[in-house]
């Protein structure tokens, strides 16, 4: 894989463009595959598209995520509607990726995958606790879906999904997995990765001590709103991509 661009991620401030969006969408589905946090056929990754308002770009359905070019994205824009590529779309993408896009617009993508310790945590119908200073940035900042339908292919399932999330930037998404969003490309990974790490810990935690110590609630708040910064965010984004995906 090639190092990464100058992407909207790295360079606060400036404007992406679509090229840009499109490329840096694709070092985003690198780094989940490099992650291990692909599964067979299931997951997208979502980001708002810079020209078209209501529409975004996203990865082609059954194409395993290390193997996505920017040519495979495609352009979805109202109601599931294809407007450039000519992949197959995840009928889940649209009910769940298009409601989230149209009630968010303070967020520019979102990121979903049927990693390991997400989808274990989500089994429990528990929001994640701030038993780590990590664990602190999405603490009152992620929701809980309670409820498993099947697939989500119902378009008033995502907007339960996007009640559930509340004006927050994550979701735990029962017997399912994580869901985040974020400001830009580099946050909505970046808090995948920080959700699917806390997951692990407090599992690990747990079969060590049925009760982990918390932190508490005023010091879980501050420690939160300290490290949710989103130049933080990007800068943390851009060094993983970099150690992971720049060697190979």
């Amino acid at each position: 894989m090639s190092a990464p661009s100058a992407t909207a991620a790295t360079r606060p401030g400036t404007a992406p463009g679509r090229e840009e969006v499109r490329r840096s969408l694709t070092e985003a589905v690198h780094l989940l595959a490099e992650l291990g946090y692909s599964e067979g056929i299931a997951g997208h990754v979502s980001v708002r598209d810079p020209e078209v308002p209501d529409a975004y770009w996203v990865n082609p359905f059954g194409m395993d995520f290390h193997h996505v070019t920017p040519d495979d994205l495609l352009l979805v824009g109202a109601q599931g509607t294809v407007l450039e590529g000519t992949g197959d779309l995840n009928p889940s993408v649209d009910p769940l990726h298009g409601e989230l896009h149209r009630s968010r617009p303070d967020l520019m993508a979102f990121a979903h995958t049927h990693s390991m310790y997400g989808k274990t945590w989500s089994s429990l119908g528990r929001k994640l606790d701030p038993i780590t200073q990590d664990a602190c940035v999405l603490y009152q900042r992620h929701g809980l879906y309670g409820q498993f339908m099947g697939l989500v292919n119902a378009r008033q399932e995502g907007k339960e999904v996007v009640r559930a999330m509340g004006d927050g930037t994550a979701v735990i998404m029962q017997n399912h997995g994580f869901l985040t969003g974020g400001r830009s490309i580099g946050e909505a990974i970046w808090l995948f990765v920080v959700m699917e790490r806390a997951a692990q810990s407090q599992l690990m935690a747990e079969a060590a001590a049925s009760a982990p110590r918390l932190i508490p609630h005023d010091v879980a708040v501050d420690t939160g709103q300290a490290l949710a910064k989103l130049e933080f965010a990007d800068m943390q984004y851009r060094n993983l991509y970099q150690t992971t995906c720049r060697r190979r």
